[in-house]
């Protein structure tokens, strides 16, 4: 039986290793890349705090005078009295929001679009899309890669991030999709499929048949020839790290299949679509709050939060959306929602990652799971270790599958001399 089981391995592996071991590599590329990012340029994560804070409006002021004719979309401020404002903006012109509310026909269409927006901020949002320098982070508006990093304390300009670092780009177009789009993203969940299949084969070609054999295939001999390291490091650092790689490679799928994602719903009777937003009452010739306003307002409502990320609206009747880190977030997806009125600033509603339903809160788990930070920096470490030891994998075997002939070969010389004899 372990010979089938073995020759499964053996042409899966084949077939998709280089596809495997390549995720892995890059999996483990970018486990650390927001830490990564930090240590390269400090200067855009850190300032020294000072006594007095520069209100938002005024952040916004300068970079408009430093940046014209670009529109913040989103302002993100830490709690971290040490971290630096982050604005998210796209190069479009400012709108003019007056004359947009006259071109408005209806308040059926209006709300239509105000629901649309809203739910297309939550859910970005809810995703933890970020501007290009972080892979867990959480962004604010404006084209994905536009942050602006902002001094609190002077109200400087540090530095823009217009995409994402061009090495943990291209980790991460390798990671998902190959650098070929639709194709590449079959292509690598196909390769995970194959590689959970891969990881149960291994597990039980490795089952020892007594304690000897168990001692053996738990400890990793160094003294030995690199033949032996080989051998040892495919097999016991394979089992180590099985359970860990399949977790990983199981979670990935809900990235590359459509159908595995809506299985989370599915299985959890619930369902994926967020809840429309509510609307904001226009008032004839009144002015929308500033982001000052809504940061007070989001402090009173959720205090202590890690960060608050304020999201303008984009059409007339959308509420002023601020999405939370509570300090005590069970993972870095578990955020919550804070939805205030655009013009009186008074809060329309609010949606806790708690009240969310059950598919969704489970679908948010995913990603921290996949990345190892639901264990915080253990787990991510686990992660970082295991993903390199996959990446191994691959090469170790095929060295095992080569010596394996080559013994076999000799032994079939072997016995072909003697019978001549």
């Amino acid at each position: 039986m372990k010979n089938f089981f073995r020759s499964i391995h053996l042409y899966l592996s084949l077939a998709c290793g280089l596809v495997i071991g390549l995720v892995c590599f890059t999996g483990a590329a970018m486990v650390f890349e927001k830490e990564m990012m930090q240590a390269i340029y400090p200067d855009r994560y850190k300032v020294t705090p000072g006594t007095q804070r520069v209100p938002l409006e005024q952040l916004l002021a300068n970079f408009n005078q430093a940046k014209p004719g670009v529109k913040v979309a989103g302002v993100k401020v830490y709690s971290d009295p040490a971290r630096t404002v982050e604005l998210s903006y796209s190069d479009e012109k400012p709108g003019n929001k007056e004359a947009g509310k006259g071109e408005h026909k209806g308040r059926e269409n209006k709300e239509q679009k105000a629901k649309a927006a809203g739910k297309e901020g939550n859910e970005k949002a809810g995703k933890g899309e970020k501007g290009g320098h972080g892979k867990g982070g959480k962004g604010g508006g404006g084209r994905p890669g536009n942050v602006a990093f902002m001094n609190p304390y002077t109200g400087e300009l540090i530095a823009t991030s217009t995409q994402k670092n061009a090495f943990f780009r291209n980790m991460f177009e390798l990671h998902r999709w190959l650098l070929v789009q639709e194709p590449g993203k079959l292509i690598v969940g196909v390769s995970t499929v194959v590689f959970l299949f891969i990881l149960i084969t291994g597990i039980i070609l490795w089952w020892p048949k007594n304690k000897k054999i168990l001692k053996q295939r738990l400890t990793l001999k160094w003294n030995a020839g690199w033949k032996r390291i080989n051998h040892d490091w495919h097999i016991v650092i394979g089992f180590y790290t099985a359970i860990f790689l399949f977790v990983f490679a199981f979670t990935g799928l809900a990235w590359s299949f459509e159908w595995f994602n809506d299985g989370i719903y599915t299985l959890t009777n619930s369902t994926k679509e967020q809840p429309d937003p509510p609307i904001s009452q226009v008032q004839e010739g009144a002015k929308t709050i500033s982001f000052d306003q809504a940061f007070v307002t989001a402090q009173q409502q959720i205090p202590n939060a890690e960060f608050y990320q304020l999201s303008s609206p984009r059409e007339a009747e959308a509420a002023f959306t601020v999405m939370v880190m509570p300090a005590d977030a069970a993972h870095e997806r578990a955020t919550s929602q804070l939805f205030l009125d655009q013009y009186s600033g008074n809060k329309l509603g609010q949606v806790a990652f708690e009240d969310k339903n059950l598919g969704q809160r489970v679908r948010s788990t995913f990603y921290p799971v996949h990345v190892g930070s639901i264990a915080g920096l253990p787990g991510r470490i686990i992660a970082f270790i295991s993903c390199l030891a996959g990446f191994t994998f691959p090469i170790t075997g095929v060295i095992l599958w080569i010596n394996r002939l080559r013994k076999e070969k000799k032994k079939t010389k072997k016995k072909a001399l003697a019978q001549a004899r």
